[in-house]
């Protein structure tokens, strides 16, 4: 048992823990849940040993194996597969002591070893291995690739690959969805589900802590709040408590207003489609945790299109991918990613696009959004079409040495006259439109590359909604947002009077803003018939034929 009684926990100046006390049984499933800055790092930090209590009693069972996610990006030369094995530390040890018997030729040291190392699991070792990369989106042809060969987010995949090796009593998980696309997450639940050990994750993502957690702990005021249930059951046991409190409700009673009042208009507007049916039920859990949502500390709503073009665009034989680079030998192709597309899109649409890893769902939206150009067919625009997009790459074009002010002064400068058309440009007009998206104070004169990743994102959507879009083009924009943040995100989606086109892994946001669905698989753009628990069940089908395919290759070596 995990035992904190009592703890104080300062970082610096600040307190995080006061007096708090919380206890984890062996085998639970914790979401440890918060405001961003509410102490949750610092929380993992003492479980992990980096820091400790300034006062209070805190104790881990002393022979329990602790397992979490390297934060550091791996630079070696050693295969994928290699990589990952090494994180099964008792394997490693195995490995050691067989060393070390051997070395001294000690006959009957070497038989212990040799039992040890089998008994750790020698023979399977690469197979596991391979199984966890499989799983997290890699493809069999990657397994033996160098990992300096791959991107920053997928080394940091395999860190998690690696942390999932090693044998565990006690898993630490910050933020593992933020780097997987929803194939990988479909599967990385699947994996925690079966885990036996004791479980605490941080995790910005609703459904993916419903999926693998039984009791979450709420870090709220210096405190740690424990919950029976997962996070779901805690928002409606906050809902409730909040509910009791009489006096705070009435200061919130606009706010309650605001959003029955659009939860009663798209639920009369939505069809009775499959998709549109999950749609309907997110919005009925907002009417449940209203009291919740209305508590948040951040909301913002997208202004109404000038105009709303129908139908918005028209792709007609189109292909998408990318052009062949500037060093390439004379004559040589693009790349098409995607090809074929015939499909339109109308006003009013909330499109999810779904597909695994490196099918095109970016490709798809980079090319309507403009920033690539069609290989081949053609796209039509509706007169008037005007595109707002939130790129996953966004948050890195933003200028570091600029602050939030100059952002939307660069832009009030640069967007047409007709956009700019009702709003007021001068400094002060500007700024009271950032305090809108929480950046107040001397925050609007802070350089943007000091600021946090959710910081950057909630920027990106305050420029997007100035521009009064008519078509937003989402491509995973809940990456670096917290709970309270995505909650926002999707009320305003829902207000949203024109067009969503939306990637993202977080099924909570997909299911209560889209209404349909497209899935790019195959070189192909065609409409998913099914609604997002199909989609899974197709994942984890598709996944489960990979690692098939995987065992059979690594027997006939």
């Amino acid at each position: 048992m995990i035992s904190v009684k009592n703890v104080t926990l300062r970082r610096g100046v600040k307190v995080v823990l006061d007096q708090a006390s919380v206890t984890f049984a062996p085998g639970e499933k914790v979401g440890l849940v918060g405001r961003n800055g509410a102490g949750k790092s610092s929380f993992f930090a003492l479980l992990n040993g980096s820091i400790h209590e300034d006062s209070g009693e805190f104790s881990i069972p002393p022979q329990w194996r602790m397992a979490q996610v390297a934060q550091d990006m791996p630079e070696t030369t050693q295969s994928a597969t290699e990589f990952v094995v090494e994180g099964d530390t008792v394997l490693q040890a195995a490995r050691a002591e067989v060393a070390a018997a051997e070395a001294s030729d000690d006959g009957m040291a070497m038989a212990h070893a040799y039992t040890a190392l089998y008994d750790a699991g020698e023979h399977d070792a690469p197979a596991r291995a391979q199984a966890l990369i499989l799983g997290l989106g890699f493809s069999v042809a990657e397994l033996d690739q160098p990992v300096n060969s791959f991107s920053g987010g997928w080394r940091m995949r395999l860190q998690l690959a690696r942390a999932l090796m090693c044998p565990s009593d006690l898993l630490l998980l910050d933020e593992p969805t933020n780097h997987l696309d929803l194939d990988a997450l479909v599967w990385l639940e699947a994996w925690l589900k079966r885990y036996a050990g004791t479980m605490i994750v941080i995790s910005h993502d609703r459904e993916f802590l419903d999926a693998v957690t039984q009791v979450t702990v709420h870090v709220d005021n210096a405190r740690l709040v424990r919950y029976g249930g997962n996070y779901s059951k805690f928002e409606d046991m906050r809902a409730e408590q909040m509910a009791l409190q009489t006096a705070a409700l009435a200061k919130q009673a606009d706010k309650i207003a605001h959003l029955q009042k659009f939860i009663d208009r798209f639920k009369a507007k939505a069809s009775k489609a499959r998709q549109a049916q999950s749609r309907v039920k997110a919005l009925e859990r907002m009417e449940k945790i209203a009291p919740v949502l209305a508590d948040a500390e951040f909301s913002f709503e997208f202004k109404e299109p000038q105009n709303v073009p129908n139908p918005m665009l028209s792709m007609l034989g189109a292909s998408f991918g990318y052009p062949a680079p500037e060093d390439a030998v004379a004559g040589t192709p693009p790349t098409v990613i995607v090809k074929g597309i015939n499909r339109s899109v109308l006003a009013g649409q909330r499109i999810g696009i779904l597909g695994a890893n490196g099918q095109g769902k970016s490709t798809l939206v980079k090319t309507v959004a403009h920033a690539l150009t069609p290989i081949a067919g053609e796209i039509s625009e509706g007169k008037g079409l005007n595109i707002g997009y939130f790129a996953q790459q966004e948050l890195d074009v933003l200028d570091p040495e600029a602050s939030p002010l100059l952002h939307m002064q660069r832009l009030a400068h640069d967007l047409p006259a007709h956009l700019r058309a009702g709003q007021g440009t001068g400094e002060q007009t500007l700024r009271t439109y950032l305090g809108t998206f929480n950046f107040g104070g001397d925050m609007v004169k802070q350089a943007v590359g000091t600021m946090s990743g959710g910081e950057k994102a909630r920027l990106v959507l305050a420029m997007i909604v100035w521009q009064r879009p008519n078509l937003l083009l989402l491509d995973e924009p809940t990456n670096h947002l917290d709970l309270a943040t995505r909650e926002a995100l999707g009320v305003a989606l829902n207000e949203f009077e024109g067009t969503v086109m939306l990637v993202s892994h977080d099924r909570a946001l997909l299911r209560s803003v889209c209404d349909e669905f497209w899935l790019v698989s195959k070189g192909g753009v065609e409409p998913f018939e099914g609604d997002l628990d199909d989609y899974q069940q197709f994942l984890l089908d598709e996944a489960r034929s990979q690692r098939e395919a995987a065992a059979a290759s690594q027997r006939k070596r």
